[in-house]
């Protein structure tokens, strides 16, 4: 008997469930920003912070951009407006948070809110609370090693590497993807764990996400924001829609501010 060969009929495209939008804050100024910076213009080795940076505090200026970012957000269509919240537990994002939602009017019953341990900041280990300066004259090897190996890669004695960030961060996207599915999603942490959600969503390398780094930081407050769409085969796909927005600020009339996080050391 002949063999007879039937050519399969093409599958229609799926997309696997996804949310309708990501949406990234990095938490407002926060009090350990300002200590960061009086110590760098200072040239003193140590940045002056009281008590453990996850209890670290907005400042007052940071608490006027977080209610500034939620009166925009009131004024959105409700279509277009979070349905479900993801936080750092550090204090800095969690204040960001609570003052977001109550001016954006946000009814809290229908409101997911989450507090979610892997969206911490990076740890920074022996090296944290020292500035550049501090660094190079308390762990020259460290400051050495740091630029040999790159600070993609780069983990500091008792700390995180980008890649481990990356690495917790990926559990996250997963659990987005699935938990939350139709649903628009607003996280609020810091700026590696922003960087770090592009390179995971975009699909970047070491390159292009460091390039990302140097070109500025993430603005206090500042919207970084994915929407669904498809990519150029017509796979469902989360699309980079804008980075760094502060538009919410300069309409409200507060500051914009870039300072890196009391712990970053600035490449």
């Amino acid at each position: 008997m002949a063999l007879r060969l039937h050519c399969a009929t093409p599958l229609p495209s799926t997309s696997l469930p996804s949310p309708q939008s990501v949406w990234l804050v990095r938490h407002g100024e926060s009090a350990g920003n300002v200590a960061r910076d009086a110590a760098e213009q200072g040239g003193k080795h140590t940045i002056e912070i009281i008590g453990r940076d996850v209890d670290v505090p907005l400042s007052p200026l940071g608490e006027r951009q977080s209610s500034a970012l939620g009166r925009w957000i009131a004024a959105l269509a409700p279509e277009q407006k979070p349905t479900v919240l993801l936080t750092s537990p550090y204090t800095r994002a969690r204040q960001t948070a609570e003052l977001l939602v109550a001016e954006s009017r946000l009814d809290r019953r229908q409101l997911a809110f989450v507090v979610d341990e892997r969206l911490r900041e990076k740890e920074f280990g022996s090296l944290n609370r020292f500035t550049k300066a501090g660094i190079l004259a308390r762990f020259p090897d460290e400051a050495t090693r740091r630029q040999e190996v790159g600070k993609f890669y780069y983990r500091p004695p008792g700390g995180e590497s980008w890649c481990d960030v990356i690495l917790r961060l990926r559990s996250v996207l997963d659990h987005i993807e699935l938990r939350y599915a139709g649903e628009r999603v607003l996280v609020v942490a810091h700026q590696v764990i922003v960087l770090c959600f592009r390179y995971l969503i975009e699909e970047l390398d070491e390159e292009r996400i460091l390039a990302i780094d140097r070109e500025r930081d993430v603005a206090n407050c500042s919207l970084t924001r994915f929407e669904h769409g498809e990519d150029h085969a017509g796979r469902g796909k989360l699309l980079l829609k804008d980075f760094n927005f502060v538009a919410p600020l300069e309409e409200a009339g507060e500051p914009v501010t870039h300072q890196p996080d009391p712990a970053v050391v600035k490449s």
